[in-house]
């Protein structure tokens, strides 16, 4: 409050309210935000679509990605001491284990498939860690560093997004589902609104409902990844119109627009094309 800036820029990457233990004047506090902000920017498409009324001027930038960073996965590099010892074939899933990760489909997963190994890379928050489902083809590697990620990456055989459909996860748009394709690994999700469309629409990630349909569009994906030569190009194709600098240049180029246009705002109408 006590800032004053020439501009106000309200960054939303998650709809953190839902969230476990959200403290129960964030929403008051993001609308006193919203009141101050001259543009709100969301992270996906689900975001915008529950923002986009809540202020005249709400754009869109999904999660873009680094690609030379997560395509050194793609190299072959040192397979990571903690996780070489570990045999094929490898699903791998890394960021924060919280109660968006469905630690059930984890559970009937690894049962259902047994010679599969399941690798986790990531802190466990908010949850208790004695809850999570433990065998001899589950594997939890703790955090690492960004730097890390390709190296653990490029040994994977598969990678998963295992989220739960709830409230925390209904506006979420993940950044590693980019990432895992940059990295060149096959990926199967749960349906995630902002997985589905545009990944699964452009069926480049599995989307599945329960943890057979995982297993079994799993190993379709492995599949498609080892016979066809296509895949990749179809991933990187995509890929290519999703960078931090197409992003910025999008950012940039609004104020500019909105200073040279005189927008008239519906109940219903973004105020740009950026949308």
């Amino acid at each position: 409050r006590h800032l004053k800036p020439s501009r106000v820029l309200f960054d939303a990457m998650d709809e953190l309210s839902a969230f476990k233990g959200a403290p129960p004047q964030l929403l008051e506090l993001e609308a006193e935000l919203m009141a101050k902000a001259d543009h709100v920017f969301t992270g996906g498409v689900s975001l915008y679509e529950a923002k986009k009324h809540r202020h005249p001027s709400v754009h869109a930038f999904p999660s873009s990605i680094d690609h030379a960073h997560f395509m050194k996965a793609r190299e072959k590099t040192e397979d990571p001491a903690d996780q070489a010892h570990i045999p094929h074939p490898r699903v791998g899933f890394y960021g924060v284990v919280d109660e968006r990760f469905d630690i059930e489909l984890l559970r009937e997963a690894a049962k259902i498939r047994p010679d599969w190994q399941f690798i986790v890379v990531g802190p466990v928050v908010k949850i208790d860690p004695a809850t999570l489902p433990q065998g001899a083809n589950i594997h939890y590697l703790g955090m690492k560093k960004y730097a890390e990620l390709p190296a653990y990456l490029a040994h994977w055989d598969l990678a998963m997004m295992p989220f739960a459909l709830n409230e925390s996860t209904k506006y979420i748009s993940p950044t590693k589902t980019p990432e895992f394709l940059a990295a060149g690994k096959p990926v199967v999700s749960t349906p995630i609104n902002d997985v589905v469309k545009p990944y699964g629409e452009e069926a480049l990630v599995r989307i599945a409902n329960t943890a057979d349909e995982f297993c079994a569009y799993g190993e379709e994906a492995m599949k498609d990844r080892s016979e066809d030569p296509l895949w990749l190009t179809r991933v990187d194709r995509f890929l290519s119109q999703n960078s931090w600098d197409e992003t910025w240049r999008g950012i940039a180029g609004l104020e500019k627009q909105i200073d040279c246009m005189t927008v008239k705002l519906s109940d219903d109408r973004p105020t740009s094309s950026l949308h």
